[in-house]
């Protein structure tokens, strides 16, 4: 019996591996769903939406993005949702633990075409001619209107962090985005859009980030969450940032992800902390995946007691100085 080897099928396809390509183009070269699939195990092959392949050595980028959509996306249709998120350069606007589930495309027609195949998430949509924009031919909606659809749309910790990923683009303001959220009077999910939106925040740097800051806003902490604070060192005068945190109690709060931190960044995150709570005088609590998600999560009390924490060491620290 032949040795399956991923690559050499791959290699010998004929395939074009410098540009993506259709699941229908894979097989008529001979690659059926089985060895996509190997082949896709050992990371030779991308599949970044459903029915679009291409090779892993291949730089994400919007050019790779756009290519991989006309795949396919049918004419006359408008990519909407977390795929134009995804599209614009936003990635945190994916699903948690999207990396393990390929996602469909989600598009939307003019009205009374409502598509039905297994590659798009489909529907039909008001949208004002400006809300949507061409991007190399693919009309989708403009990052600000994403933004509101992903607002409106998306589970609360989705919702969230898909507005923080959006503003993080830089395409337009927190005040253009609550301005804008006025016409959504009377659609689906505007509650919701109307409390996130004003605390929506581009210094959230993952999606873990933005659902810890959801839930210390759950929490109902004196203490507004501020991103990205800066700490400097008044001995070498470097700064260090702290994911969340409260300056005026000297309370941080980190997100590790997994996927994130190996152990020159956990190395690194233990001497900055170690120097922050033993020099600067900060509580830093560290929060995994496991403390925002299940039914064992404890963001929420942990936060409240690490900022109780934290200004009880403020006070004690302010009264030895009196002392002293």
């Amino acid at each position: 019996m032949t040795r399956f080897d991923p690559a050499d099928c791959l290699i010998n396809s004929g395939l074009d591996l410098s540009r993506p390509f259709s699941t229908a183009m894979a097989h008529s070269a001979g690659l059926d769903n089985r060895r996509l699939t190997r082949i896709v195990d050992a990371s030779l092959l991308v599949r970044p939406i459903v029915g679009a392949f291409h090779a892993s050595t291949l730089i994400d980028c919007i050019d790779l993005r756009v290519a991989c959509l006309r795949l396919v996306v049918p004419d006359g249709c408008v990519v909407t949702d977390r795929t134009a998120g995804w599209l614009h350069g936003a990635t945190m606007v994916l699903a948690p633990n999207s990396h393990l589930v390929v996602p469909r495309v989600s598009v939307f027609h003019i009205p009374g075409n409502r598509l039905r195949n297994t590659l798009t998430a489909s529907g039909e949509r008001s949208l004002l001619d400006r809300d949507v924009v061409v991007v190399q031919g693919i009309r989708v909606t403009t990052p600000i209107r994403t933004a509101c659809d992903l607002g409106r749309l998306l589970h609360r910790d989705s919702s969230f962090a898909g507005l923080d990923a959006m503003l993080r683009l830089g395409l337009f303001s927190r005040d253009s985005l609550i301005d804008e959220v006025g016409r959504f009077k009377g659609y689906r999910g505007v509650r919701q859009l109307r409390a996130f939106a004003p605390l929506a925040d581009s210094g959230s740097e993952s999606f873990g980030e933005s659902v810890l800051r959801l839930r210390w806003y759950s929490a109902g902490l004196s203490a507004r969450p501020e991103t990205q604070v800066p700490v400097t060192n008044g001995r070498t005068g470097q700064r260090a940032f702290l994911d969340l945190g409260a300056p005026e109690s000297r309370y941080a709060a980190e997100y590790d992800g997994e996927q994130f931190h190996g152990a020159a960044e956990q190395a690194h995150d233990s001497e900055r902390r170690a120097w922050l709570r033993d020099e600067a005088g900060w509580i830093v609590d560290v929060f995994r995946r496991e403390d925002l998600f299940g039914r064992s999560a404890q963001a929420i009390s942990r936060l409240s007691a690490g900022l109780g924490r934290a200004k009880v060491h403020l006070r004690a620290g302010s009264a030895y100085s009196l002392r002293t």
